[in-house]
């Protein structure tokens, strides 16, 4: 168990580290983390709408931060490149992410050619419910996306660091909010990108 935190820690250093320069990147991150909240909330109640808040407001603002203002060039602070850090990146990476969201973007479009999805659904009789019907193919896409890169780090690396990037993914928003609360108030100040002050102190104690 203590390795199982400590792999936690890791993982969760190394992704603050490497993708959460942006001040903005870490303010969208903030504002996602009290969406996730939100809808983590939702879900003992109306798991649809849950999994419409968590994509429409949690993942588009989340992963605006990464694709639109995180930078992408040689990583002074961390002395790697942008490439690096995608190659080892342990969760989805922008290229995986692409293909996820490619997903999530095609769902609808699936209902509007067959509305039933091959039976799975009745035919939806307004808009009202051809969106729960979207929000209930995202909430299997979400599902899906969690269970399948778990599955595939147990074979890529092993079974502890497939667990341990499920539990970072399913607490994250708790630990964001954490440690992006100030991100407003620094972007507000006009500062666009973290100095990185203790990433520096422990590559330099390294």
């Amino acid at each position: 168990m203590r390795s199982f935190w400590a792999e936690l820690q890791t993982q969760r250093w190394d992704d603050h580290r490497y993708y959460h320069h942006s001040r903005i990147n870490q303010s969208l991150h903030f504002l996602s983390a009290i969406s996730f909240i939100v809808a983590y909330a939702m879900m003992f109640k109306d798991p649809v709408i849950s999994a419409l808040i968590g994509w429409l407001v949690a993942m588009v603002s989340r992963q605006s931060g990464h694709f639109f203002f995180e930078p992408k060039g040689y990583d002074a602070v961390n002395q790697a490149t942008h490439q690096h850090k995608e190659a080892i990146k342990v969760g989805y990476n922008l290229r995986r992410k692409v293909i996820l969201h490619a997903v999530w973007a095609l769902a609808p479009l699936l209902l509007l050619i067959d509305p039933t999805l091959l039976g799975v659904f009745h035919a939806h009789g307004g808009a009202a419910e051809f969106v729960r019907h979207v929000g209930e193919i995202w909430l299997v896409v979400g599902i899906g996306a969690l269970v399948f890169r778990t599955v595939q780090l147990f074979f890529l690396r092993d079974i502890q660091t497939g667990l341990v990037w499920l539990t970072k993914i399913l607490t994250d928003p708790f630990n964001d909010v954490k440690i992006y609360s100030k991100a407003p108030l620094y972007l507000l100040r006009g500062e666009l990108i973290d100095p990185m002050g203790e990433v520096k102190a422990e590559v330099h104690r390294a």
